[in-house]
């Protein structure tokens, strides 16, 4: 959880806020979320979370945070503060149907949210994140991809051992890249889904970013020189940089 953020107990949002954000949409996203989770029986303790952002006045980034039966779901969306929380709302809500009733993940972008795409000088990297990402098939991977309302996942192929990730891209819906591999998957043939045809790039962390920025890509999967691992660079709603890292699972 993060610091600002509150609980959302027994389906009633607390809401925290950063950055020019009015009390009518915090009262507002409190009631929608409430009643989503309601309306599908959960108690779940969610976090809730709006960013104002000071140089477009009126914008919000609405996050929503919480455990359904176990798996986690998130939802974030940026835009005009009422469509904002509108759009917050119902696309959780459709992501907990799909986790609830346990029907299979989407396999193509959601609708209403565009890339984060932009050339732009060279940003910094403001936000790191250590995990030690799950070891899965792509069919797995999509399905968290699409539970977190990720543009791209990161985890650990389960037929090659390397580092890979998914990610909403044409022309079926998903794609899949590797560090080094690059033969589709197993069940490739029967999923809407390409496989990247080139491996990752070896790049240094700030080779890495001077490319995604020079090139106004919205991420980056790179293979770090320092390590045997692939790294994730995305590109945050604040324009400034995000760096996911995987570390080896500790052996008992």
């Amino acid at each position: 959880m993060y610091a600002n953020e509150a609980a959302v107990v027994g389906g009633v949002a607390e809401v925290a806020t950063e950055g020019p954000v009015a009390p009518r949409e915090s009262a507002r996203v409190r009631r929608m979320i409430a009643e989503t989770l309601r309306g599908r029986g959960l108690c779940s303790a969610a976090t809730v979370r709006l960013t104002g952002r000071p140089a477009e006045p009126g914008t919000l980034v609405a996050q929503v945070n919480l455990l359904a039966n176990g798996t986690p779901v998130r939802t974030q969306i940026d835009g005009p503060g009422g469509f904002a929380l509108a759009f917050a709302a119902e696309r959780l809500g459709g992501q907990l149907d799909r986790v609830l009733s346990g029907t299979p993940p989407r396999w193509a972008p959601g609708l209403g949210r565009a890339p984060l795409t932009a050339v732009t000088p060279i940003r910094p990297i403001v936000r790191r994140k250590l995990c030690v990402p799950r070891t899965c098939d792509p069919i797995a991977a999509v399905a968290a991809m699409d539970a977190l309302d990720f543009d791209a996942h990161l985890f650990t192929d389960a037929d090659t051992g390397e580092t890979a990730i998914v990610y909403w891209a044409g022309p079926l819906g998903v794609r899949m890249a590797r560090q080094h591999h690059v033969h589709p998957p197993r069940p490739l043939a029967h999923l809407p889904m390409t496989m990247n045809p080139r491996p990752a790039l070896e790049l240094t962390e700030s080779a890495a970013a001077t490319r995604l920025c020079t090139y106004g890509l919205p991420f980056l999967f790179y293979t770090d020189p320092a390590d045997p691992y692939g790294r994730l660079l995305y590109r945050r709603y604040d324009g400034n940089l995000g760096l996911v890292t995987p570390i080896a699972r500790e052996r008992n």
